[in-house]
């Protein structure tokens, strides 16, 4: 179900902005591509498939460049391909992950080498390509995040590891980069309302996704009026970060979590 999220952002605010956008095919990476877009961005999307990267890019008039970023040289393509297209690139955002849970003691190599490389390595090497482009226009970069990269969740041993890594990252690379005047964030959600949460309730759910669901809702503070954020406005926070409103904030783990981690 789309949310509809009030106009707080005044049109064609990003009218002169390049943004570099990954896991542009999901959920949250599509909503934040389209967003920008109807703030007059202009954009370069990434995704591992074409098909569904072409359905999200073709409406916007933006440049789908289907990739793999758990390649280090892909991620210098990438960059290389949004400069040659734009000239510069104002934003980087990083929605590309993956999600992965299960008994520590019966983890296997495979699912770490996904999870790992898919949430931070792809974000890290994204990030540290196109810190020359961001160092000419004084951009920004915001990285998705996780609650569960702030505080541990059990059974998501992996997962927690990857989103933690790219929380402590940003903050390190928002110290690295604030000389040069690039601003860098960490956008930590909650559970979000995404094929990706579907995706999740249906593989690791023991055979009651809506009970697995419903589990989840089960820690959240609002107790009865619980609900999952939608992915418009996860959309908004990433938009506001990468804003002008948003100049005296680098360093940050935003959380975007309904209170969920506030007890910790």
């Amino acid at each position: 179900m789309t949310m509809a999220i009030p106009q707080i952002f005044a049109p064609g605010l990003f009218g002169d902005r390049v943004f570099l956008v990954s896991g542009a095919a999901g959920g949250v990476g599509g909503a934040v591509a389209r967003l920008l877009a109807s703030l007059g961005a202009k954009l370069a999307l990434t995704d591992l498939g074409a098909g569904a990267l072409d359905a999200v890019a073709g409406p916007l008039g933006a440049l789908a460049l289907p990739a793999d970023i758990r390649d280090v040289a892909a991620c210098e393509a990438l960059v290389a391909q949004a400069l040659a297209r734009f000239g510069r690139i104002d934003g980087l955002v990083n929605a590309a992950g993956v999600w992965v849970e299960g008994e520590t003691a019966h983890a296997t190599e495979a699912e770490w080498d996904r999870c790992i490389d898919v949430n931070l390595k792809g974000t890290f090497f994204l990030c540290s390509r196109a810190i020359p482009a961001l160092t000419a226009s004084k951009g920004a970069i915001v990285n998705i995040a996780s609650d569960a990269g702030v505080v541990g969740n059990a059974g998501a041993a992996i997962y927690c590891a990857s989103k933690g890594g790219v929380l402590v990252l940003s903050r390190a690379l928002a110290l690295e980069l604030a000389p040069l005047g690039v601003r860098v964030n960490a956008l930590c959600p909650s559970d979000i309302l995404s094929p990706m949460l579907q995706g999740q309730a249906d593989r690791f759910g023991g055979g009651d996704p809506a009970g697995y669901l419903s589990r989840l809702l089960g820690h959240y503070p609002q107790g009865a009026a619980a609900r999952f954020l939608s992915v418009e406005e996860v959309a908004a926070n990433v938009a506001f970060l990468l804003s002008p409103a948003a100049a005296g904030i680098t360093g940050a783990a935003q959380m975007l979590d309904f209170g969920l981690t506030a007890g910790y």
